[in-house]
């Protein structure tokens, strides 16, 4: 049975018991990075909150590439079902070279600054998708575009994920791990590299929007612990104020160690599945536990305390 069909012992469905106080470690029925149709996940926002109300998730936060479009649609579903939404976005940007995704989390509407950072990340994903056809065209893929938007008919912008599909439903790769090695992945056709907004430009807009500002799964970018403590004190001295202790399942020591290194730059910790699609080895609300600490959870900021209230 596959993880998302499977409602953990920990939770009920149609459970609402999300406490604001609640330490890290006792973090259950929330999950703080959700894909959506609105991007590249495979459920469409309302559907999305149903699983989620059916895993016992009493909050969650909607966090699409580079779009807030699925935001009002979950927001309205996850009311009707007595649930909590927080709105935001996971951020596309560059730091040192390195492709950095920044969750950005915010109480009530999108302010200016962000909307004006998601039009020209959009902007950006919508050129990288015409290269990426085009490539692919010349590789073998026939209207390399349409089809990419078959498999995710109601995203706005395409990523790489939607061509990898396209190619294995064109049976031109078995799966999607052949369609990244063989098309996708770092040096082939389909790596179309693209100029994100900086991190300082990031930051900017988020703090400016009144929004805060989470670095992405710390341990998935192959940095060295070292780097890794370059780019948490850089974000920090930028204005980053926490980072995701907790991202789906992970090594419970390498948590130990992000533990010291959130802690030594007074970082908030917040945590989510990274949920995209049925099927996978995740659902919403499948992470690791979180080990003892003395960090401050996100939901306790005093910057979007208010969007974790109870409908």
């Amino acid at each position: 049975m596959n993880a998302q069909d499977t409602t953990p012992s920990s939770l009920a469905p149609g459970s609402s018991s999300f406490d604001p106080g609640m330490t890290l470690e006792q973090a259950c029925h929330i999950d703080l990075h959700l894909h959506s149709t609105a991007s590249d996940g495979r459920l469409s926002p309302q559907e999305l909150m149903r699983l989620c109300h059916h895993r016992g998730l009493s909050c969650a936060a909607l966090t699409d590439h580079d779009t807030i479009d699925g935001v009002e649609a979950a927001a309205h579903e996850a009311r009707a079902l007595g649930m909590t939404l927080v709105p935001g976005a996971e951020l596309s940007t560059r730091w040192q070279g390195v492709g950095i995704h920044v969750v950005a989390m915010w109480h009530g509407q999108a302010q200016a600054p962000m909307t004006a950072l998601l039009e020209r990340l959009a902007q950006a994903r919508h050129d990288r998708a015409l290269e990426i056809a085009t490539r692919l065209e010349k590789a073998g893929l026939d209207n390399a575009l349409e089809r990419a938007r078959e498999q995710s008919p109601g995203a706005r912008l395409l990523g790489r994920p939607d061509f990898a599909r396209a190619l294995v439903a064109a049976g031109l790769v078995p799966d999607m791990t052949r369609a990244f090695k063989r098309y996708l992945g770092a040096g082939k056709t389909g790596d179309v590299k693209v100029h994100w907004p900086t991190l300082e430009e990031t930051l900017e807009s988020v703090r400016r929007a009144g929004g805060v500002a989470v670095v992405a799964h710390p341990l998935r970018y192959g940095l060295t612990r070292r780097r890794l403590g370059l780019l948490l004190d850089e974000f920090a001295a930028l204005g980053g104020e926490g980072a995701e202790l907790i991202s789906g399942y992970q090594n419970d020591n390498r948590s130990r160690d992000l533990v010291s290194l959130l802690d030594k730059r007074g970082l908030y910790a917040s945590l989510g599945s990274d949920f995209h699609y049925p099927g996978g080895a995740l659902a919403p609300g499948t992470l690791s536990a979180a080990p003892r600490s003395q960090l401050l959870p996100i939901w306790q900021h005093p910057r979007l305390a208010p969007a974790f209230e109870r409908p």
